[in-house]
C-alpha cells in the first residue's frame, strides 16, 4: 500500500491557519510541551547504542563494500523510512509552511547521512592504506620499543615509511567547512520549526481563551484548535530530531578533526624519517611514536564508525517518528 498523509481539506473557518492537519485529542498539547522539556539529549544519546537497530546496522554496515556505488545501495537500504517512501507521502500533501519544513527536515537528514556514509569509506582508506601497513610492520619488529632493530629491520621501516609519505590524508581539515555548513541547514531549520510552534502554541493559547467565553464558542471551531494542536506534536518532533542530529554532527565533526590532526601528526613523522635516512636509531626514535600514535588513532577510527552507526539509530527513529505524526494510513 503506498505511503499517503491523511491531510484534510481546509474548511473555512480556518483561514487564521495555513496547516488543516486534525487531531484527535487536545490533550496532547500538554503531554508534548512536557515531553519537550523533560527531553534528557544525554540519555537519548546513550539509549541509542543499547537499541537493536545500532546494532543491526553496525552489522550490515561492517560487511558492506565501501565503494560509493554499495554505500548509496546502503543508504536506499537503511535510511528509514527512505526517500521514495518519503515523497510518496509529501506528494498527498498540501504544500503549506508546516509541510515545507518537514520536507526540508527529510532532505537534509537524507544528506548529513550520505556525508556519514562517506566517512566510513574515508575510515576504511584510512585503515587499508595506512593503518593496517603500520601494524604489519609492527608485526615483524620487536615488540618491546626499546629493544634495538637491526639494519634490515630499519630498512624495511624506512621502505615503509617511503610508501606512506604518498598517503593522502582521507579526512577534511577543519577549514574545509563541510561539517559547518551541514550544520547551518539544520540550525536555521531549528530555527524555523520553533518559530512556527511558537506561533501554532500562541494560536492555541488565544483559542482557548477565546472559546472560554460562551458568546464566541460558536464561531471559533474545535476543529482548527485541534489542528494546531497536531502542528505542535509534529514540530516538536522535528524540532527534537533537528536538535538530536545536530548535536550527533557536532560529534563526529570533532572526532573527524582529531583524526585529521593524527594523520597529519603521522605523515609528519614519515617525512622526519626519511629526512634522517636510514639511520637505525632515528627509525626506531620514529617507530616508537609511531606505535603510540597507532594505538590512539585505530580506537578514533573505532569511536568514528561507532558515531556513524549511531548516527543511523537516531537519524532512523526520528525520521520514522515524523512520518508517524503525520498520520500515515497502514503504519
Amino acid at each position: 500500500m503506498p505511503l499517503r498523509l491523511s491531510f484534510n481539506p481546509a474548511s473555512p473557518e480556518t483561514s487564521l491557519g495555513d496547516d488543516p492537519l486534525p487531531h484527535p485529542s487536545s490533550e496532547d498539547v500538554a503531554s508534548s510541551s512536557r515531553n519537550a522539556s523533560n527531553f534528557n539529549l544525554s540519555h537519548e544519546l546513550a539509549h541509542a547504542f543499547q537499541t537493536p537497530s545500532y546494532h543491526d546496522i553496525r552489522s550490515r554496515l561492517l560487511v558492506t563494500d565501501p565503494t560509493q556505488e554499495q554505500l548509496e545501495l546502503f543508504l536506499s537500504q537503511e535510511l528509514k523510512p527512505n526517500k521514495e517512501s518519503v515523497q510518496e507521502a509529501l506528494t498527498h500533501a498540501k504544500k503549506t509552511t508546516l509541510t515545507n519544513l518537514v520536507s526540508t527536515y527529510f532532505q537534509h537528514s537524507e544528506n548529513a547521512t550520505r556525508l556519514c556514509l562517506n566517512l566510513y569509506q574515508n575510515v576504511h582508506n584510512a585503515r587499508h592504506h595506512l593503518y593496517t601497513p603500520l601494524l604489519e610492520l609492527f608485526n615483524v619488529l620487536p615488540g618491546d620499543s626499546h629493544v634495538p632493530i637491526d639494519k634490515s629491520q630499519c630498512n624495511l621501516a624506512f621502505d615503509v615509511f617511503l610508501k606512506l609519505d604518498t598517503f593522502e590524508n582521507p579526512f577534511p581539515s577543519p577549514e574545509n567547512h563541510i561539517f559547518q555548513e551541514t550544520q547551518s541547514c539544520f540550525s536555521q531549520l531549528k530555527h524555523k520549526l520553533d518559530t512556527r510552534l511558537r506561533k501554532s502554541k500562541s494560536r492555541v493559547r488565544l483559542l482557548h481563551h477565546a472559546t472560554a467565553g460562551p458568546l464566541c464558542s460558536p464561531y471559533l471551531p474545535h476543529s482548527f484548535k485541534k489542528k494546531e494542536i497536531t502542528n505542535i506534536s509534529q514540530l516538536n518532533v522535528a524540532a527534537k530530531g533537528t536538535f538530536v542530529l545536530d548535536k550527533d554532527l557536532d560529534t563526529i565533526d570533532r572526532l573527524v578533526s582529531r583524526l585529521h590532526a593524527g594523520i597529519e601528526s603521522d605523515k609528519l613523522l614519515f617525512r622526519h624519517g626519511l629526512d634522517r635516512g636510514r639511520d637505525v636509531y632515528s627509525v626506531q626514535v620514529f617507530l616508537k611514536q609511531l606505535r603510540k600514535s597507532h594505538v590512539s588513532h585505530t580506537h578514533q577510527l573505532e569511536e568514528l564508525v561507532d558515531h556513524i552507526c549511531r548516527w543511523f539509530t537516531n537519524v532512523n527513529r526520528s525520521r520514522s517518528s515524523l512520518l508517524k505524526e503525520m498520520h500515515i494510513p497502514g503504519t
